[in-house]
């Protein structure tokens, strides 16, 4: 429960964080142009809000409604999810929308795509400002990877350290990594010092998708960093910090995945553990918990293996924001073509596939990295030409543009109408799937 509330606080924190930037960069926009803003609120107020306010001589209601799921901008004269069609059937008045030229009204429509990228730059260029950039090199892995079933049957071997995708050079383990391997013709890895090239079938990723397997994880030794507690079965038997664990019930585990795999045939029953410690091997007793747990910490691989840090001073984190913001971009956009196969339409998530990109324990560097990714996927999805989203607007307002023609204001409705059940279709699917995996996963 507790894991579950950390991670719905940090979806709603940044949802609305996302919600309010978006939306201010339609306020923005329209008040620079004199269009009339009739409200601006976080979450939806269907029915009752709890929370409005109207400054004295403003035209616009300020609140907060009671449905999290996002929020909007009520603009004077144009046909949006309010579906407010009484104001359209009065003359267009100079303060409204479909008053303005359509260049005016194109700027305005794209402001809460254009704040939102704008917003992931700036967190990316802070993060990097506060953080640096810490990562740790495939070739500093010395153990390599554990590779999915998936992996294997196309050739990968437990161990292999991935050195290039084609005649690309692979320098980190990250989702560029596995999208360089599924779209290259081949892999090259380095498999007991000899390089070795695995040819990847032309249909990888939807292989990957199907059979939800993942790609690859960090294969180290199980280095002890900590106790759980002074009952902790390990803390009993006399495991120490420092101690590297290297066997149980006398079978060599050179790898934490080894480990693991030896305690889940060992729930609850006593066990040989053989360690180093202070370079001398040792060996005790212990009684695994009925999980098949120990009782202790591992250190992770950035402090087994040499990590890189990158630092970057106040001016130089916006360059390298900027550059990290289109790359995340570029990647998303490409990954988009598997959302009209079976294996990703099957893979589609709702909010609870969102939630669980933020980490189970607070940790403000992963929760601003996964919001500004968030950002650049709202600001994708919402300039997507789907009648309802913005870029549904821009699309009618290019069309405009082009033929000098205005599409009609019951054109518009309908098509309003059509975007709407449409999304909430989508939204239902999505949201399906997560409960489908929950329940039968």
């Amino acid at each position: 429960m507790e894991t579950f509330l950390i991670k719905a606080l940090q979806l709603i924190l940044s949802l609305s964080i996302l919600v309010l930037v978006h939306e201010f960069g339609h306020f923005l926009f329209a008040r620079l142009y004199k269009v009339r803003v009739d409200k601006f609120y976080l979450f939806f107020d269907i029915g009752f809000r709890l929370f409005r306010f109207k400054p004295k001589n403003s035209d616009t209601e300020y609140g907060v409604g009671w449905l999290p799921l996002g929020g909007y901008c009520k603009i004077a004269g144009m046909i949006d999810e309010s579906m407010d069609t009484k104001q359209m059937a009065n003359p267009p008045q100079p303060y409204e929308f479909r008053s303005k030229p359509a260049r005016q009204r194109l700027l305005i429509m794209v402001g809460g795509v254009l704040f939102n990228f704008l917003l992931a730059v700036f967190i990316y260029s802070m993060i990097l400002f506060a953080w640096g950039d810490n990562y740790l090199p495939l070739r500093n892995m010395k153990m390599g990877m554990d590779y999915s079933e998936t992996f294997h049957q196309i050739g990968f071997q437990d161990g292999d350290i991935l050195l290039k995708a084609d005649d690309r050079e692979l320098e980190r383990f990250n989702s560029d990594a596995l999208r360089a391997v599924v779209n290259a013709g081949t892999a090259t890895v380095l498999r007991q010092g000899v390089e070795t090239v695995i040819p990847i079938p032309a249909d990888m990723m939807q292989r990957v998708m199907r059979d939800k397997k993942g790609f690859a994880a960090e294969r180290y030794p199980m280095i002890v960093k900590g106790l759980s507690g002074e009952g902790s079965p390990a803390a009993l038997a006399g495991i120490q910090p420092g101690d590297s664990i290297v066997s149980i019930d006398g079978v060599i585990t050179p790898t934490v995945y080894d480990i693991r795999e030896r305690l889940d045939e060992k729930k609850g029953q006593e066990i040989t553990v053989g360690f180093y410690r202070k370079g001398m091997e040792q060996s005790l007793s212990l009684t695994t918990d009925t999980a098949g747990l120990m009782g202790v910490y591992m250190r992770p691989p950035v402090e087994i293996y040499s990590t890189v840090t990158l630092t970057y001073n106040f001016f130089q984190s916006f360059p390298a924001g900027i550059r990290l913001g289109i790359s995340t971009l570029k990647g998303y956009v490409s990954d988009m073509k598997y959302v009209f196969t079976k294996e990703g339409a099957s893979n589609l998530g709702g909010f609870a596939a969102i939630g669980n990109l933020f980490p189970s324990a607070w940790n403000w560097r992963s929760f601003w990295m996964t919001s500004a990714f968030l950002s650049i996927i709202l600001a994708f999805m919402n300039i997507l030409p789907v009648p309802a989203l913005d870029g549904g607007h821009v699309m009618f307002l290019l069309y405009e543009v082009v033929t000098r023609r205005k599409p009609s204001d019951k054109f518009l409705e309908y098509a309003q109408i059509g975007g709407m059940l449409l999304i909430f279709a989508l939204l239902i699917y999505a949201n399906g799937n997560d409960l489908f995996k929950f329940f039968f996963r």
